[in-house]
Parts: C-alpha cells; sequence; structure tokens
C-alpha cells in the first residue's frame, strides 16, 4: 500500500540519492502533459522538504514554461534493482537562472556541465512510496553523457540560439521566461551585459562530482 510522508527520511533520502534516473512530470492549466527522464548527476536533496535538479538544453522546455504558469511538478524515482520500490515527490517549483540571486549558491552544489540552462528547485508537499512490483529488474551498463559533450562542441553563443529559436515557449505556446534578461541585437544574435555574462561561465566536460 502506498505511504505519504511531510518530509524525506533518512531511507527516502538513501533510496532517491542511489537511483541513476528519475522523472519529472508537469502539466499547464490547459494543454498537453509533460514527461521528461533526467540522469547524469544532476539532483541534490537540499534539505529534508526541498530539492532541486540542474536541467540541460534540450530541445524542449515544457517544465519551466510549467512551472512558470503554476509551479506544480511531481518527480519519480524507481528501482529497477533487486528490491522494487517507487517514490514520488509531489510538489511546487520554481525556475532559477544565472541571473538570478540564488544561482551561485545552487549552482555550486553540481558539477560543471556544459550546455546547462537552468536549476529547478522544488519545494515538497509530500512524499509517496509504493510498492513498483510492476516495475523490470534491469542492469545500468553506463551512464550517457552526450549532451554536455554536444553542448562542449557548439559552445555557450549557440547554446544561447538553442534558447532563443526552440526553448522560449512549450509546444502549446506558453512563454518559458529563458531568454528574460539576455539582449538580443537586430541580427537577432546576443549581446548585452546579460549575455555576456551567461558566455563566461566555462563550458566544462567535467566529470561529476560526488555528491
Amino acid at each position: 500500500m502506498a505511504q505519504f510522508y511531510e518530509a524525506l527520511t533518512p531511507e527516502l533520502r538513501e533510496f532517491i540519492e542511489a537511483q541513476p534516473v528519475f522523472f519529472t512530470a508537469t502539466a499547464p492549466n490547459s494543454g498537453r502533459i509533460n514527461v521528461s527522464p533526467k540522469g547524469m548527476d544532476t539532483f541534490r536533496i537540499l534539505d529534508d522538504r526541498t530539492v532541486a535538479y540542474l536541467d540541460l538544453t534540450g530541445s524542449g522546455n515544457e517544465t519551466s514554461a510549467h512551472l512558470r504558469e503554476n509551479g506544480r511538478i511531481t518527480v519519480m524515482f524507481c528501482s529497477f534493482g533487486k528490491t522494487p520500490m517507487i517514490v514520488r515527490l509531489h510538489g511546487h517549483g520554481r525556475v532559477i537562472r544565472s541571473n538570478d540571486a540564488e544561482w551561485n549558491e545552487l549552482h555550486g552544489r553540481f558539477p560543471l556541465l556544459a550546455g546547462e540552462r537552468q536549476i529547478m528547485k522544488i519545494a515538497i508537499d509530500s512524499a509517496m512510496t509504493s510498492c513498483g512490483w510492476n516495475v523490470p529488474r534491469m542492469e545500468l551498463v553506463e551512464r550517457r553523457d552526450g549532451v554536455p559533450r554536444y553542448w562542449e562542441k557548439k559552445g555557450q553563443e549557440q547554446v544561447v540560439e538553442c534558447w532563443r529559436d526552440y526553448n522560449a515557449k512549450s509546444i502549446d505556446g506558453l512563454p518559458t521566461g529563458i531568454m528574460d534578461g539576455v539582449e538580443v541585437d537586430a541580427n537577432g544574435d546576443t549581446a548585452g551585459a546579460a549575455a555576456d555574462a551567461r558566455n563566461a561561465m566555462a563550458v566544462h566536460a567535467a566529470k561529476p562530482q560526488a555528491r
């Protein structure tokens, strides 16, 4: 049977930190639901009621748009190992970007990865466990690092171009706010102090750091 918790227990923290993949689910007030798989060393438990994850640049930016509209988010972890278990974190999140006051403190908790886009900070309303008997047992072969390697080759200017061309609105047309504070000149190129600050962030292919 499902069990609910008001905060993360030591056992839940241990389970969450052991999982190599997690899933996020958000939805707009009216429109399509989004579910995204996440991996690499991008999830952090900040305290027993707060978590965050580092979001990398991709072809869409649904989570940002949905959090901007209503804040609702569920994060799910499931065991593919011998002992079945599922943990869901129900909460409300907000987007932290490099020009926000909280960025430096939160960013320092994550490895430096090329293509980093934003940090999703989530206040947990409740945590829920369930059995997970329907989840198959699988083994982790290797962790993929294709996204940061891709953006390492492309460079930060093309990261920002991707934000402008593909990340500014959700598939339902909701604004994501990704370009707020990034100046664009008459040719459509990023310019100005805000863009310079973003481009000044080193583009790394750093190995994930220990939690």
